[in-house]
């Protein structure tokens, strides 16, 4: 029977064995630091940076770990004002954060470096993360996939605050919640920036920007953070409507985080990488 790579260690012996280096690269001014998984083998690999979500309790290294294993280098690395980075955390802080990981992972001495494919990158992430994910690769037309679980269409989110006071008192306290790990924000300044943001961040806009790239959509139906109903089903509408058609979709009976279906996840992210991306083992 032959093992099943996700699950089952690299053979010893590799001239080119995995690593796991902390990298840093910079953004608005400051030093974030990452964790780059780079597989065993010479390469150069495909790349995928995994982005977690607000404030970043769940950073996805079973993800991470497991793509190694199947021939994914991946990064995951934490935004400003977050988990003792420099500078203030901020909704646009994240999608600017995103884009300069992007750049330093196709930095060709970088790349070169840690084996790495720059021409097959692909941007994913849960929840915060997943909304970065898609913003980021609708912004910049090299990245070759994204994938979002349990998405946070901001946009959506926004305009619903605006028009109800009740429901925008809820979400400055559950801001409010989450800030422990963080600096130089406050849930009063989250909601007023996704109200600021307005239609520019609702995600079902990005469809016709990623049209023509294989997009990953994981709805969660037992999720009291970001309802599928409103988060999920709306985008994933858009994203079928594409001419190209290019989308994979799944809705999971889970929680925000996935609790009970990260093999599943993992599964998933790994089946939509290797029919549009492709990795050597």
């Amino acid at each position: 029977m032959t093992p099943d790579p996700l699950v089952t260690d690299p053979a010893a012996g590799s001239r080119s064995p995995a690593t796991t280096p902390a990298i840093t690269f910079t953004s608005g001014g400051e030093t974030l630091i990452g964790v780059l998984h780079v597989p065993a083998g010479p390469g150069p690999h495909p790349v995928v940076l995994l982005l977690h979500g607000f404030p970043g309790m769940e950073r996805n290294f079973d993800v991470a770990q497991a793509l190694r294993r199947l021939g994914y280098a991946t990064l995951v690395f934490h935004y400003r004002g977050s988990w003792g980075m420099g500078g203030s955390w901020s909704w646009r802080h994240v999608l600017e954060d995103s884009a300069a990981a992007v750049a330093a992972l196709r930095e060709p001495g970088f790349a070169a470096a840690h084996r790495l494919d720059p021409a097959r990158l692909v941007v994913a992430g849960h929840s915060t993360g997943g909304f970065a994910a898609l913003m980021t690769a609708a912004a910049d037309p090299s990245i070759v996939a994204a994938g979002s679980w349990a998405g946070f269409d901001f946009g959506t989110i926004g305009a619903a605050v605006r028009e109800d006071p009740d429901k925008r008192a809820a979400y400055v306290r559950a801001f409010d919640e989450e800030l422990l790990p963080l600096r130089g924000t406050s849930g009063e300044a989250l909601v007023a920036e996704m109200e600021e943001a307005g239609e520019e961040w609702r995600l079902a806009r990005l469809a016709p920007r990623l049209d023509g790239r294989p997009v990953l959509l994981i709805g969660t139906s037992r999720d009291a953070v970001t309802a599928h109903t409103i988060h999920h089903e709306p985008l994933a509408a858009a994203f079928r409507a594409r001419p190209s058609g290019a989308l994979e979709e799944q809705v999971f009976a889970t929680d925000h985080a996935l609790s009970d279906h990260r093999v599943a996840l993992t599964r998933a992210l790994v089946s939509f990488l290797d029919e549009h991306v492709g990795a050597e083992r």
